[in-house]
């Protein structure tokens, strides 16, 4: 890679990958969480998921290229500590640590694209630019929910401290 168009066009394979892998590990978050918010947080993530991609694809259509992915080792990597929480972690842990999960996988979406944004605003890609920040908008709100249930779930879980 030599240009910003070479790293915009393999970071855009990376994040296209990482999306696909995460539809794949959503179902397994929301079977492993045993708190109704999480599960339904993971739920409607993945549907928002599948709706990014579509956008992705026109992303890639609105550049030229076919829309392909590059194995991504971070959402790898992440995706790996997630499964390996889920085998060895139960009741209040397991919330816990899949929520943090989850908020790592999107503090890793949000740094994606972020980048990718800014620099399809450079290499003159308005279309791409346009997709770019409304996924960027939807990965931010995420977060925010996800942020949310986590003082949620430490405010309960004090009350119950308390309470005993």
């Amino acid at each position: 890679m030599k240009t910003l168009a070479d790293i915009f066009e393999h970071t855009l394979q990376d994040i296209y990958y990482a999306e696909n892998a995460i539809t794949k590990a959503l179902p397994k978050v929301a079977k492993a969480a045993t708190d109704p918010k999480l599960k339904k947080a993971a739920e409607d993530h993945l549907e928002e998921t599948k709706g990014q991609i579509k956008k992705l694809e026109q992303v890639f259509k609105s550049i030229g290229k076919k829309a392909s992915g590059e194995k991504c080792d971070a959402i790898e990597g992440l995706i790996k500590e997630a499964d390996g929480l889920m085998k060895e972690a139960s009741g209040t842990a397991l919330d816990a640590g899949l929520l943090a999960a989850c908020q790592a996988v999107e503090h890793y979406e949000i740094s994606r694209y972020g980048s990718l944004r800014e620099w399809a605003k450079d290499l003159g890609h308005d279309e791409a630019h346009k997709l770019l920040s409304e996924i960027l908008d939807e990965e931010k709100a995420t977060n925010n929910k996800l942020t949310n249930l986590a003082v949620t779930s430490v405010n309960k879980t004090s009350a119950a401290r308390k309470a005993a």
